[in-house]
């Protein structure tokens, strides 16, 4: 299983759509790339899916052969395979981080994401989410708004399916 991102950062965007990935973050992706040595470029893909996505995805190298294993799995012709192999191979994109721990994204993207100057990342697992600041923000109260409601003190990890037997 790829290891996990964790955490938030809000980041500058230069001219050229440079982005600094936070240390924290470039680590899961160099520990994500079976190719990576000291010295080479982190690998990643940069999925930004289809036209009403508000937002761009950066999957490591392992999560991305994962899902790719997910899906070759799937039925041939399905339509649940179609769309995840459109959006997971033909709306994205193969990206590197280079020698100063940088992401250029492409003019393109910015625009559909409306990114400027400023851009936000979110852990979101095997993923890291990129969104202008006001959109990380109006995704939060969405979520927020949809939160299941619990007692008070309850434990928020109650909401966890029970744990497989240990034998399975």
């Amino acid at each position: 299983m790829a290891r996990r991102f964790r955490g938030s950062e809000e980041v500058k965007v230069d001219a050229k759509g440079r982005v600094s990935i936070p240390a924290k973050f470039r680590r899961v992706f160099e520990a994500s790339d079976p190719d990576y040595a000291q010295g080479k470029r982190a690998q990643l893909v940069v999925v930004y899916g289809f036209a009403d996505w508000t937002h761009l995805r950066l999957y490591t190298i392992e999560a991305i052969d994962e899902i790719d294993q997910g899906i070759s799995r799937m039925p041939r012709g399905s339509s649940e395979r179609s769309y995840l192999e459109t959006l997971m191979n033909g709306l994205s994109e193969e990206a590197d981080i280079d020698a100063d721990g940088r992401l250029v994204l492409p003019q393109r993207l910015r625009e559909k994401i409306g990114l400027d100057d400023r851009a936000f990342f979110m852990a979101q697992g095997d993923y890291l989410k990129v969104s202008t600041p006001e959109t990380h923000d109006a995704d939060l109260a969405a979520i927020e708004a949809e939160m299941p409601a619990l007692e008070p003190g309850a434990d928020p990890l109650s909401l966890l399916p029970p744990a497989p037997p240990a034998d399975a």
